[in-house]
This record gives C-alpha cells, sequence and structure tokens, in this order.
C-alpha cells in the first residue's frame, strides 16, 4: 500500500475524529481477519459488483448485469483467504466479462469521454483566469482548488499538517453543485474561452470524440486548433481548451493482483485463469491501449 494514500486516509479519518479506523485497518490489509480486505478491495468485491448492477440498470446496458446473489451465496473462506465454490465458476466469469463489457460501452463511452474533457478544460481556463487576476465566481471549496497551487510534496500529505486537512476539508467539500452552479454564472463572464465552454457544459453540447488504435497525428490536431481559432474567432494558441487528445486503458483481471481463487472439494485452490473452461482469462486479463481525441462538434473532422 503506498505511504501517500495510507496519509490521505489518516488525514481523512482524523477529520471524523476517528472514525474510520476499523474501515482503513481493513481497506489496508492490517486487520487481522485478511479476508474481510479481499472483501472490499479485491478484484470481485462488493463495490464491484454494486457499481456494475447499479450502473448497467440506470444506463440499460445489459451486458453488466452479474449474478451477484449467486456469487455472494458462493463465497468461502479457506485459510483467512476470499474463496468462491466452484458451482459458481460461471458467475464469475460472468462478471469479469461484465465488467470488460462495460467498461467499453459505459464508462469508457464517447459520450463520457467528451463529457470528461469539456468539463476538464472549463476548469482549466476558470482556474487560470482566477490566477491572473480575474474575479470568477465559485463556492469557496471550489476557489480554494482555483486559486492555490496543485498539491505537491510530501510533507502536504503528512498526518497532523495544517495544509494536508485544508486540502481534504475542501476537497470533500465539493460536489456536482459546485460545478454546475458556477458553469452556469460563468457563462456570462466576458471571457470568450470560459463562456463558450460554459455555455457548452450547462447545455450539453459536447464535443465530438473519436477513438483510434493509433495515436492522432500531430499534423490533425494542428490543423483542428486552426479551424477553431477560424471558427470561434479566438487567438491564436487558445485552441488547446477546445481540441483534446489522449489514451485510456481497459482490463479486466490482472495477474500479478490478489487473485479470484476458485475453491475445490473445500481443500483445493485455483485460479479463475486455471479453473475457467470457458474464457481465456490471459486474453481479458491484457491491457488494451485506445487513443481518443475531442474536439467541438461544428468543426468538420479532417482527415489525412
Amino acid at each position: 500500500m503506498n505511504n501517500t494514500a495510507t496519509n490521505k486516509r489518516k488525514i481523512i479519518n482524523d477529520l471524523v475524529h476517528g472514525r474510520l479506523t476499523l474501515a482503513g485497518e481493513i481497506f489496508a490489509g492490517r486487520y487481522p481477519k485478511k479476508f474481510l480486505h479481499h472483501l472490499v478491495a479485491g478484484q470481485l468485491d462488493m463495490d464491484r459488483m454494486d457499481y456494475l448492477k447499479r450502473d448497467s440498470f440506470y444506463t440499460g446496458v445489459t451486458e453488466g448485469v452479474i449474478g451477484s446473489d449467486r456469487i455472494i451465496k458462493m463465497l468461502n473462506v479457506l485459510n483467512d483467504q476470499l474463496v468462491f465454490e466452484a458451482k459458481g465458476v460461471y458467475s464469475v466469469e460472468k462478471f469479469l466479462i461484465a465488467r470488460r463489457l462495460m467498461y467499453w460501452q459505459v464508462y469508457y463511452h464517447k459520450t463520457v469521454v467528451a463529457a470528461e474533457c469539456l468539463l476538464t478544460m472549463l476548469l482549466k481556463r476558470a482556474r487560470q483566469l482566477a490566477l491572473s487576476g480575474e474575479e470568477i465566481f465559485a463556492t469557496p471549496s471550489l476557489l480554494f482548488f482555483m486559486m492555490n497551487e496543485p498539491v505537491a510534496g510530501e510533507d502536504l500529505m503528512q498526518p497532523g499538517s495544517e495544509a494536508a486537512k485544508r486540502v481534504v476539508s475542501n476537497f470533500v467539500n465539493l460536489d456536482d453543485d459546485d460545478i454546475t452552479s458556477a458553469a452556469k454564472v460563468w457563462y456570462g463572464h466576458k471571457d470568450r474561452i470560459l463562456s463558450l465552454l460554459s455555455g457548452w457544459f450547462t447545455g450539453r453540447t459536447l464535443f465530438r470524440t473519436e477513438f483510434s488504435a493509433s495515436v492522432f497525428s500531430e499534423a490533425r490536431k494542428r490543423k483542428l486548433k486552426k479551424e477553431v481559432c477560424r471558427t470561434y474567432d479566438l487567438p491564436d494558441g487558445t485552441a488547446d481548451y477546445f481540441v483534446s487528445a489522449g489514451e485510456i486503458l481497459n482490463y479486466a483481471y490482472k495477474f500479478e493482483d490478489e487473485k479470484i481463487s476458485i475453491l475445490y472439494n473445500s481443500v483445493e485452490l485455483a485460479d479463475i485463469s486455471e479453473a475457467s473452461d470457458m474464457l481465456n482469462v490471459s486474453v481479458l486479463s491484457k491491457t488494451v491501449k485506445k487513443y481518443f481525441l475531442c474536439f467541438p462538434k461544428e468543426i468538420e473532422p479532417c482527415y489525412f
């Protein structure tokens, strides 16, 4: 467990007067009953089952439906390790497939990627203006992050650090309302870039998103940026707020992490990659990388 993550949990625990001590010990794997750690922080833990069922229901993507009741019923403990009864192996296989499909169809859907890019650029522009002395509307917690440099330095993450407490307390106080209320006000700001991005964000006019197996060329990105400046009458060098490129990674199972163990005859254990007679888990464990390119829908998607 890396020290930064551990220190962050300690800081948050201090803010709630130690009420998360037991949960933190379990999550970090320091609680005597080690199998509880696997229950909340494994490759098939309660959180993953919960968000797959929840997101599948609310998005209508049936590929995310899993037999969570069956999986839970097949849970067992052997040598302080969480295992799954062999007769539940097919439910475990379905979970791995569902997780991979949900990432492509929901979490990495082009609309999600476009919304994230737009929100990132909106906050980046607002922060840049705030740091340059422009008056920017924001709730106190949101303004804290706009007016302060990004968190850096080991001393900031030391338990008991006043700087760390301010960062964490402001962060946990943020929610969707801080962003949406600010964006509605920013729509009327005199800055053209902030106003455009805010209008698109509040009006749900998201970027166009393209995916590719290879990196998008710099020449194409330059051409798109030039077209953005021409279309919206913007100064050269400001189109970076409207053209964004990056990469996404997807895998369903990691051999190097804590294993999903299948129990046979109450004594024998096998990794799901060995127990499955239907899946090629080595394929599911392969990290797939895709590249994305986001830009305004009004801009023609030039190809060359």
